[in-house]
C-alpha cells in the first residue's frame, strides 16, 4: 500500500490556473438541507442551495417531507412563511396552495378551472436524520446510498456541523491532508502522520495513513474512538483511510481486523450564490465496544472532543476564505500530491460559477 511521496517540481507548483474557488458544486447530486429534528410536522423550514430558496414541509399527518422553491408563483413571496395544510402548502398572503409535486391546487378567488401554474418541487428524501433534496436534473436522479454507518446498530452516532464561511473545496482539502495535525496539537498532542498511498478514479479519491504520537498523552475523546489507551511511543499506528466520493467525503479508521472503529460521513451543502458559505453535515459512527453502556456513558467526552477539533477546523479554513478574497483569486501553492489530485477532481466533478 505504499506510494512514493513525488513532490513537484518548482514549474509545477505555480499557482493554478483555474481558480478552484470558482468551481461550484454539481447540482446533480443529493445534498442535505437539514436535520429531520429541525422540520417538525406541520411546519415548513426555509433553506438554500447555491442562493435558490427551498422550503421542506412535513405534513402533519406524518406524510413524507417536501420539497418546493420557496417562493410562491403569485407574488414571489416565501412559502415558508405560509401554512401547512395536509399534504399541501398555503401562501401567507393570498392563500394560494400547492401540493408536493408544485402543482397550484387552490386559489380561493379563482374558480377550478382557472388554476394558474405551479412551483418548483424538488426530490426529496429523508435518511438516518437526514433531509436530503437533488437540486438538479431531475431525469438524472439516481438512488440515495447508505450514509457513512448511521444505519448500522453496532455503531453509536454523532450528528454535527454548523455553517462555515468558506467555499467547500476547502473543506475537503482540510479532512484529507492529515499533514495539518500540528493545528490540532493543543487538543491531541504532537502527532506524527505517516502517508501510506493513495488510489483515485474519476470521481473519487482516497488516502491512507498511520500515526504515532511523539509527544503528549491522548485525549479520552481519542481514546473512546480507538477504544484503547496509548502514550507517545512513536510507534506508526493503525490505519485511516479518507475519501472523497464526489461530492462527499469519509473517513475511516480501522485498529485491527476488517471492520472500521470509526466511520465518518460528511458532506458540505453551498448556501449562498457565490459558494462563499456552506453547511457542514457529518455523521460521526463509533462501533460499540464489548461493555453495554461504556459509549454511552462516555459521549460527552468524545462530543466535547470533536467539536473542539471542528471548531478548529472551521477557524483555519475561514482564514483561507478570507485570504482568497482579499487576493481576488487562488495563489495556494500545493506540493501534496494526494490533495494536487483532489483538487483536479473537485474541478473536474465540479461546474464552474457565473463570472
Amino acid at each position: 500500500m505504499s506510494d512514493t511521496l513525488d513532490l513537484p517540481t518548482r514549474e509545477l507548483i505555480q499557482p493554478p490556473e483555474i481558480d478552484l474557488r470558482r468551481i461550484g458544486s454539481h447540482p446533480d447530486h443529493w445534498y442535505p438541507l437539514a436535520w429531520s429534528k429541525e422540520l417538525k410536522p406541520g411546519k415548513t423550514y426555509a433553506a438554500q442551495f447555491a442562493g435558490e430558496p427551498i422550503v421542506l414541509i412535513r405534513p402533519k399527518d406524518g406524510g413524507a417531507v417536501f420539497a418546493l422553491e420557496d417562493r410562491c408563483a403569485h407574488r414571489q413571496v416565501p412559502l415558508s412563511k405560509g401554512v401547512v395544510e395536509g399534504c399541501a402548502v398555503r401562501c401567507c398572503y393570498h392563500g394560494w396552495t400547492y401540493d408536493a409535486s408544485g402543482k397550484c391546487i387552490d386559489v380561493p378567488y379563482l374558480g377550478k378551472d382557472k388554476l394558474p401554474n405551479g412551483v418548483r418541487a424538488y426530490p426529496c428524501r429523508e435518511q438516518d436524520g437526514l433531509i436530503l433534496i437533488w437540486p438538479g436534473d431531475p431525469k438524472v436522479v439516481t438512488e440515495l446510498g447508505p450514509l457513512g454507518s448511521a444505519h448500522d446498530k453496532a455503531f453509536k452516532t454523532r450528528r454535527f456541523g454548523k455553517q462555515v464561511r468558506c467555499h467547500y473545496t476547502f473543506m475537503h482539502e482540510n479532512l484529507m491532508d492529515m499533514n495539518h495535525q500540528f493545528l490540532h496539537r493543543r487538543q491531541m498532542g504532537k502527532i506524527a502522520p505517516r502517508y501510506l498511498g493513495r488510489r483515485k478514479g474519476d470521481d473519487w479519491i482516497e488516502v491512507d495513513y498511520s500515526f504515532a504520537r511523539t509527544e503528549g498523552s491522548q485525549p479520552l475523546g481519542e481514546a473512546l474512538i480507538l477504544s484503547s489507551r496509548r502514550g507517545a511511543d512513536r510507534v506508526s499506528r493503525d490505519l485511516m483511510t479518507i475519501r472523497t466520493e464526489y461530492p462527499y467525503q469519509t473517513l475511516r479508521i480501522w485498529t485491527s481486523g476488517d471492520e472500521p472503529v470509526m466511520h465518518l460521513w460528511i458532506a458540505y451543502t453551498p448556501v449562498d450564490a457565490e459558494q462563499k458559505f456552506n453547511r457542514t453535515f457529518g455523521l460521526l459512527s463509533v462501533r460499540r465496544p464489548k461493555i453495554p453502556g461504556l459509549l454511552d456513558l462516555a459521549w460527552p467526552a468524545l462530543v466535547w472532543f470533536t467539536e473542539r477539533i471542528f471548531a478548529e477546523d472551521r477557524e483555519i479554513v475561514e482564514m483561507e476564505q478570507r485570504a482568497h478574497d482579499a487576493q481576488g483569486s487562488d495563489w495556494n501553492v500545493e506540493v501534496f500530491p494526494p490533495i494536487r489530485d483532489l483538487r483536479a477532481l473537485l474541478a473536474a466533478n465540479g461546474q464552474p460559477m457565473p463570472s
